[in-house]
């Protein structure tokens, strides 16, 4: 009999050696009571980390969980499920969707198929509706046609323009969409009793955000202000770790003030896109990824000083 329970045992270290490993490129961290982060890695999207190259939240409630983000495919939202289920067993009844980028809505499907209702601003359901298919092509190239198995393009079941309040399990969830950022429909979603502040990729601390063709530098800041007017105490970014708003200031904040500054400079000087890399954003050199985004953030913000 001692031989069948050290094989049972044995085989339940097993079983969660296996799912420890599934998910061992999520970090799971508390921020308040029933309030967690999940830290993806800060570099690309890989076959190993399935497109979870960001960072994800939860918040557990008598009804249910609510997850910040749903993850970059089908399996990158299995890898999220299984953190989550390492605190509560407790089913994920809501899934927000903080803006447009593949890991923030191409897991979708994963959670709906468990029950979840998935909810997001108007504007971010129509980016990812217009980016599904380079994202696919995207996620294709770099997770491979394995790590994309079973993904598909699953939108919001509920929708607002500009602001949505929910009480979910006796816990209030304040949305807001204040205009376009890293994609067009970011949000940031504000517990208001926690004062917690779940950003997506309004904020990014530890690595170098990117400036892209479906961001707007300029409005970012006003969006980013608009966030910070919460005073949040704990700052869960779209990537890295949570932080205070000090370090967000620094990280987010900072940068898209120095880029908009240097960059206004060299086009009001007269300076040649072809020569842009000569601005120098040493400064911001501790931030993971600076190497292959400075030179591109400071391209597409010249860009969009030609049009504004």
């Amino acid at each position: 009999m001692k031989n069948v329970y050290r094989l049972l045992f044995s085989c339940a270290l097993l079983l969660l050696s296996v799912q420890a490993g599934a998910a061992s490129d999520l970090a799971l961290q508390k921020v308040a009571d029933n309030v967690y982060a999940i830290v993806g890695e800060l570099s690309n999207r890989s076959p190993e980390n399935l497109g979870n190259n960001a960072t994800f939240g939860f918040v557990v409630t008598s009804e249910g969980v609510v997850l910040i983000d749903s993850g970059g495919t089908y399996q990158g939202a299995k890898r999220i499920h299984q953190v989550i289920q390492s605190v509560t067993d407790q089913p994920v009844v809501t899934v927000i969707n903080s803006g447009g980028q593949d890991h923030r809505w191409l897991g979708n499907g994963y959670f709906k198929k468990q029950g979840a209702r998935i909810v997001a601003s108007a504007d971010a359901v129509a980016d990812q509706q217009a980016r599904s298919r380079d994202q696919f092509i995207m996620l294709g190239n770099l997770v491979g046609e394995a790590g994309l198995a079973g993904t598909e393009a699953q939108h919001a079941d509920q929708t607002f323009d500009e602001e949505l309040r929910l009480e979910i399990g006796g816990v209030k969830f304040e949305i807001y969409h204040t205009g376009q950022a890293h994609t067009p429909g970011d949000s940031y979603i504000w517990l208001p009793e926690q004062q917690v502040m779940f950003t997506g990729d309004i904020v990014y601390v530890e690595r170098m955000l990117g400036v892209g063709s479906q961001s707007n530098s300029k409005s970012w800041i006003e969006v980013y202000q608009s966030m910070a007017a919460f005073s949040p105490k704990v700052v869960v970014p779209g990537h890295g770790h949570p932080a205070t708003l000090e370090k967000a200031n620094a990280d987010t904040l900072g940068y898209l003030k120095f880029l908009r500054n240097k960059v206004t400079g060299f086009y009001d000087d007269g300076g040649d896109i072809s020569e842009i890399g000569s601005i120098d954003q040493s400064r911001y050199h501790y931030l993971l990824n600076h190497e292959t985004l400075a030179g591109r953030n400071a391209q597409q913000v010249y860009t969009e000083l030609e049009w504004e």
